[in-house]
């Protein structure tokens, strides 16, 4: 067994040799590319939102945008970091490490929760219908997961499971023992990001998706679901967790994302039985979209 281990790593990948650094040296202060990725995940949302916002039949004007940019940014935040504490390390409850950030640790379904409670506050305090503002921001989610994802792997954490049979891409991980892995980060990238990226614009552009209301964010929802669901089959465990996921057969994040998945089928059935909206359609003037 060692012996393979040792041949099967000299013929992997060695993350440490492709000279990925963790963010950008200030010489006070380290810029960390996963906060760049949250960031720029934002930004290219917010613009390509505007965008969109130009387009026929916006239920929300530009200003909405801003407002959804600056609660969005806190949901995902203040939702990525208690999901995490909540699902993953609820010994963390009632500590300061709760708060504590800077070692990583942040949930993509407690950031979707935070985000869903962002646009809920933003549609309701400007008069917006909820879920047609959610087909919106549905539509540019995958920028934010495609830079952290691929954040992640420039990290070297939350790398994959040990390959059952040598790939050229397989890789060894600081800190994760001598066997060749899976790069999930990567694969995820793919399935959570790229890949809804195409889809929903696609969706958006493309076809009169826009005018069925909750096509979109039901779509989204089944297309990222599935896909971290798929991904997970590669992903290694969070350590305290590896029991759990070998006595339940699945690991924590797709236990969470099945709902999701259910939930997405039942919107998009919803909404397909939903007469659509006319081609061209403007929400009337003095609405609180104009």
């Amino acid at each position: 067994m060692l012996e393979f281990l040792a041949v099967a790593a000299g013929n992997a990948i060695n993350w440490a040799d492709l000279g990925l650094k963790q963010g950008i040296d200030l010489g006070f202060f380290t810029l960390r590319y996963y906060s760049l990725a949250y960031l720029a995940g934002l930004v290219l949302g917010y613009w390509h939102l505007r965008r969109m916002i130009d387009a026929p039949g916006a239920p929300l004007a530009k200003r909405h945008a801003d407002d959804l940019f600056f609660y969005c940014m806190i949901g995902i935040i203040a939702g990525g970091r208690l999901g995490y504490v909540i699902f993953y390390r609820p010994d963390f409850l009632g500590t300061w490490e709760m708060f504590n950030t800077l070692g990583g640790g942040m949930s993509f379904h407690g950031g979707l929760i935070g985000v869903v409670l962002a646009i809920a506050f933003v549609a309701w305090r400007n008069g917006l219908n909820f879920v047609r503002v959610c087909d919106y921001i549905a539509v540019n989610v995958g920028f934010g997961m495609l830079f952290g994802r691929l954040a992640n792997f420039i990290n070297g954490e939350l790398w994959g499971r040990p390959v059952e049979s040598l790939v050229p891409w397989a890789m060894v991980f600081p800190g994760a023992g001598p066997e060749p892995r899976h790069p999930s980060q990567l694969y995820q990238a793919g399935l959570e990001g790229l890949l809804v990226i195409v889809v929903m614009l696609s969706l958006f552009w493309l076809t009169r998706a826009r005018y069925r209301t909750g096509l979109l964010v039901g779509v989204f929802t089944v297309t990222i679901s599935l896909g971290r669901f798929l991904a997970e089959f590669f992903r290694e465990p969070d350590a305290h967790l590896a029991e759990f996921a070998a006595q339940s057969g699945l690991n924590m994040g797709q236990w969470l994302t099945l709902p999701l998945i259910a939930a997405g089928l039942a919107l998009v059935a919803w909404s397909l039985m939903r007469p659509a909206m006319a081609t061209g359609y403007t929400p009337p003037p003095g609405s609180p979209t104009q």
